[in-house]
């Protein structure tokens, strides 16, 4: 369709998070996909467009959420097909998410080339919200394994590169223990256009420091599952908060991380370095609080998830929650935990051009929140979807 025959939509009587944080005197127009312009209230386009009264509530850039292994009662693993993706997605939308990375948990090669062909055909289809795949394994460290199925694990051979190297049409992001993977892999990997991140991974602080100049871009929740910071031997932890340049997902969820833990990742990395993540499991969107992975049953209580033997096993939240517990319980403001869920992760996975800003030329997604950042609508594209 042309996009100048497409009508004009007028976002109005909105508190809109524009880059410098919130403006009561700002309106949004949207057109087809994107946002054509923000204005003041007086403008003149504002009469020729169809308005939609957002009632004083809170317009936030859409969530991103690059780490999602399910929702909606659906595994990602358990199914790697277009309708699970399509489950996921509208499971995580009711609270603001307008972009994921599908995350598959360390699996075989063939679960792998299923998934990522089933990503490939949801983006051709438009599968509202999905930007690309997280493949968060095999090539872990049996020290670090926390949930994953250590059977499964090994070195990546040259079907697996080729795989990964190939063309898709999203994002290709792979957490690897970087002890694991020869770092000339890593370094064809990372030319290829893949976003490598350590995760999973019992590394010292050289081997993490040689994998971030071979290509590693970033950390895999950080502190979870790899060496920690200690007074002579800085591990993964350390050289994650050492470098300038690579980003680090965080699960809010208060059970993964202590809120002081938190502060001191948060103050320690570069600004627009630091993303929210959930690492959600079906239970998120779902009334049923039990899955099975790998063979055992995980149960959702109290917002942890957690095998019968006391491993977390993924968490149950929402990026929403994730924004709450950055302003109530971290002391993050409300503009920074708004670009932690949205502009950083964006740039994160190179989409920074086009999604995670309330600016001119950028996709038309958004969450709409009241006054106590509980969502109440989710735009992806231009397209409303009430919660």
């Amino acid at each position: 369709m042309n996009t100048a025959a497409q009508p004009l939509l007028a976002l109005v009587n909105g508190r809109v998070m524009a880059d410098h944080g919130l403006q009561d005197d700002l309106v949004v127009l949207v057109r087809g996909e994107r946002i054509e312009a923000i204005v003041p209230r007086g403008d003149e386009r504002i009469a020729q467009a169809k308005p939609h009264d957002l009632q004083g509530r809170l317009l936030l850039p859409g969530f991103i959420d690059v780490q999602v292994n399910g929702g909606g009662g659906l595994l990602f693993n358990d199914a790697p097909t277009v309708d699970t993706l399509r489950g996921i997605a509208a499971a995580h939308r009711k609270f603001g998410t307008t972009g994921m990375l599908p995350t598959l948990i360390t699996d075989t090669f063939d679960v792998m080339h299923k998934a990522l062909q089933a990503v490939d055909a949801a983006i051709a289809e438009g599968v509202p919200g999905i930007l690309g795949i997280h493949i968060e394994g095999p090539f872990l460290a049996t020290a670090r394994k926390g949930i994953h199925n250590a059977d499964l694990f090994r070195v990546p051979d040259a079907n697996d590169i080729a795989e990964l190297a190939a063309k898709h049409r999203g994002v290709v992001m792979l957490t690897l223990a970087p002890e694991r993977v020869p770092h000339e892999v890593i370094t064809r990997l990372a030319e290829a256009g893949v976003v490598v991140v350590a995760g999973h991974t019992a590394a010292d602080y050289d081997t993490t420091r040689s994998a971030l100049n071979a290509g590693v871009r970033g950390f895999t929740h950080l502190y979870n599952a790899m060496t920690p910071l200690g007074s002579r031997d800085p591990g993964v932890v350390g050289a994650a908060m050492d470098d300038p340049h690579s980003w680090c997902g965080l699960i809010v969820d208060l059970h993964h991380v202590h809120p002081a833990s938190l502060r001191i990742a948060i103050a320690a990395k570069a600004q627009g370095k630091s993303v929210l993540v959930t690492d959600a499991m079906p239970p998120v969107g779902s009334e049923n609080p039990t899955y099975v992975l790998n063979g055992q049953t995980i149960t959702a209580r109290d917002g942890i998830c957690q095998s019968d033997a006391g491993v977390l096993a993924g968490s149950a939240l929402d990026m929403a929650t994730g924004v709450r517990n950055l302003v109530d319980h971290v002391g993050v403001t409300l503009a920074e935990a708004s670009r932690m869920a949205s502009a950083y992760p964006a740039a994160w996975i190179g989409l920074e051009s086009s999604h995670g800003r309330i600016v001119a030329g950028q996709r038309a997604d958004f969450a709409v929140l009241d006054a106590g950042l509980v969502v109440q609508e989710t735009w992806v594209g231009g397209v409303r979807y009430g919660v």
